[in-house]
């Protein structure tokens, strides 16, 4: 993914940093472990995507080995994390697999 080369850092405000701890017991830490662990695989995610905002889903794993589903887009070279669970078990198996 082409876009993820030009990442300066996260975009956390009051609207999402607390949402996927709270929802889910996924930290903003991890959420941005993810991203820097390999391997990480990440899909646009068509469905939830507009023309105004390209979103994406992301399965990767935290440093302290805790797969995660995470649906993010890109705002200004920032990644904005919509949501970040556990994968589920369809998930791991793709993941596994790859």
């Amino acid at each position: 993914m082409t876009e993820l080369k030009d990442i300066e850092g996260f975009d956390w405000d009051k609207g999402n940093l607390y949402k996927n701890s709270g929802k889910h017991g996924v930290i903003n830490k991890e959420c941005e472990e993810v991203f820097k662990n390999i391997p990480l695989f990440i899909n646009h995610d068509t469905d939830h995507s507009s023309t105004k905002e390209q979103r994406y889903q992301a399965l990767g794993k935290s440093n302290k080995e805790r797969y995660l589903f995470i649906s993010f887009t890109i705002r200004k070279n920032r990644i904005r994390i919509i949501s970040a669970r556990d994968m589920s078990k369809n998930e791991r198996k793709k993941y596994f697999e790859n």
